[in-house]
């Protein structure tokens, strides 16, 4: 992924473009400043998309997204497993070559730098995914974090533009660019292949969507990148392929309860809090923020919950939640109204003994406090294949 960057006379923020920005502004994108990036949040042009549809065409069919924001942390050498260990709560020793899993970096407290991907490439490689947001704090405290261990890191996030193609019909489109066997690769795993004529593209079974789907790392130059975009919305037209913006994107994942960094995680939030315990092996050996854990699994207080609205009004970011007397327990992480599910929905830290489903709450709209459901989560899960 390249990032073009304009750097005016006026110390004005600098705004940086992948290779795909001249595209999304063809295909008539609405464009707006996400951390720092210029991206395309829905296409309601001449194509007729728009996030409901672009939600809709993922859950249904197929949807590609520009992911090319997204960091890229290379860690190879001898102790590149020693190193990724130390600053991962997941056990990456578990991984085989060409498996991935999610994961986070800790602080010593215990709450999070980020939540990453990390990716086995090969016997002493490994590959880190990490968010826009925070792509060079995360570099930087893995840098930091295992220079007493023989390895390399790599920061790779501009040698990348990263397509996610999502969707039950992901797989059907991209097999037909690829000449690798996609039905080969499991869920969380990757594997290298011809794309669109290019050689040697690292091919990956993951996304942020809650569906099946895949990303794809090809070079970072303009003209290629708009060619495999092309190629791929041409593929998918059978299967109805759209391309989607950062809300569907974030629509997607709130159905599926992933989290989002600044929201359900960051570094005030702990791993019990945020219900991420599945994820964080406390018996590997140390890890950073590993010690604090221990100390703060007896004393968890407040915990992530599903809420649906049982009455007319829609819960957003930073809205306060109530219990039934009126009082103020807790807040929303994130809510919006979910395009597939059809209701509005919202996920918020409260105490823990508000949040057994069915615990009836309320969320202050415009002052006024409008009457919640606690519900299980994650909201949608995807359907099983058929054996």
């Amino acid at each position: 992924m390249s990032s073009v960057e304009t750097t005016p006379a006026s110390a004005a923020p600098v705004v940086r473009k992948t290779t795909l920005n001249a595209v999304h502004r063809q295909m008539g994108a609405k464009m707006v400043d996400f951390n720092g990036w210029d991206m395309p949040v829905e296409y309601p042009g001449a194509i007729g998309c728009g996030i409901i549809n672009e939600h809709m065409a993922v859950r249904t069919g197929v949807g590609i997204f520009d992911v090319s924001h997204m960091g890229d942390i290379r860690l190879a050498g001898p102790q590149a497993l020693d190193a990724v260990q130390n600053i991962s709560m997941n056990d990456a020793s578990r991984l085989a070559i060409g498996q991935a899993q999610y994961s986070a970096l800790l602080y010593p407290q215990g709450t999070f730098v980020d939540d990453v991907i990390v990716h086995r490439l090969s016997e002493d490689e490994y590959f880190l995914v990490i968010n826009a947001g925070t792509r060079e704090k995360d570099f930087n405290w893995v840098r930091d974090n295992t220079r007493q261990f023989n390895c390399t890191v790599e920061n790779l996030s501009d040698d990348f533009t990263q397509i996610a193609i999502q969707g039950p019909r992901g797989v059907n489109t991209l097999q037909k660019l690829t000449d690798a066997d996609l039905s080969k690769v499991k869920f969380y795993w990757v594997t290298r292949g011809t794309v669109c004529g290019l050689k040697n593209i690292l091919i990956a079974r993951t996304g942020y969507t809650a569906e099946d789907g895949f990303e794809i790392y090809i070079p970072t130059d303009e003209a290629t990148s708009a060619r495999v975009w092309n190629e791929i919305l041409e593929a998918g037209k059978e299967f109805g392929v759209v391309p989607c913006g950062l809300g569907a994107r974030n629509t997607l994942r709130l159905e599926g309860k992933l989290p989002l960094y600044g929201h359900e995680i960051s570094d005030t939030i702990n791993v019990w809090e945020a219900g991420l315990d599945r994820f964080c092996k406390m018996e590997k050996p140390e890890f950073i923020g590993r010690p604090a854990l221990e100390k703060a699994k007896a004393n968890v207080k407040r915990t992530l919950a599903g809420l649906e609205m049982i009455e007319r009004g829609i819960a957003r970011d930073g809205y306060k939640v109530l219990d039934s007397a009126g009082r103020e327990i807790g807040y929303v992480t994130s809510g919006s109204p979910a395009p597939f599910l059809k209701k509005n929905i919202a996920l918020a830290y409260v105490p823990l003994e508000f949040a057994t489903d069915g615990t009836v709450l309320k969320v202050e709209i415009r002052g006024q406090g409008v009457g919640a459901k606690v519900v299980p989560t994650p909201f949608y899960k995807r359907p099983k294949k058929a054996a």
